[in-house]
């Protein structure tokens, strides 16, 4: 892949990020913000279903600590990423946990997961960049050498 298209998709994904955990900022102090999201998701899901599985036994038990989990990692992964500080791995972080979200909604398993941009453009790119790797800024390259 050329380096700067890769560079270009890594800050775009980057920000993308930082800024979807930057919304969720108040989950810190108010979980029933996230329990109300999964509860809601939890009745339109079919019962028997994964998503339905996967919020009863995972989600919603866990939800004060994803409360705090998710935004802080969203924005560490964005941040991350957009520098290329270890891209591949925040990168598969931030793969993972779009994919939860997913999951978790049922949008994984509609059609308008493939229309939404929120869905397959969004994980694709967190995948290929965790699969490509990155590119840093020169200055991050040039601290890390001297430092």
């Amino acid at each position: 892949m050329d380096r700067r298209a890769l560079t270009i998709l890594r800050i775009s994904i980057g920000v993308f990020f930082f800024f979807e955990g930057l919304g969720k900022v108040g989950w810190f102090g108010d979980p029933s913000i996230l329990r109300g999201q999964l509860a809601g998701w939890l009745a339109s899901a079919p019962a028997g279903s994964l998503s339905h599985a996967y919020l009863e036994r995972f989600a919603i038990p866990g939800v004060a600590a994803f409360a705090r989990l998710v935004p802080l990692g969203e924005m560490a992964s964005g941040v991350a990423i957009a520098l290329g500080l270890w891209p591949r791995a925040f990168a598969l972080v931030a793969f993972l946990m779009a994919l939860n979200f997913h999951i978790a909604s049922g949008a994984l398993f509609k059609y308008s997961f493939l229309t939404n941009g929120y869905g397959l453009p969004v994980l694709g790119s967190a995948l290929a960049v965790a699969f490509a790797g990155g590119t840093r800024a020169p200055a991050v390259k040039r601290a890390r050498v001297k430092g």
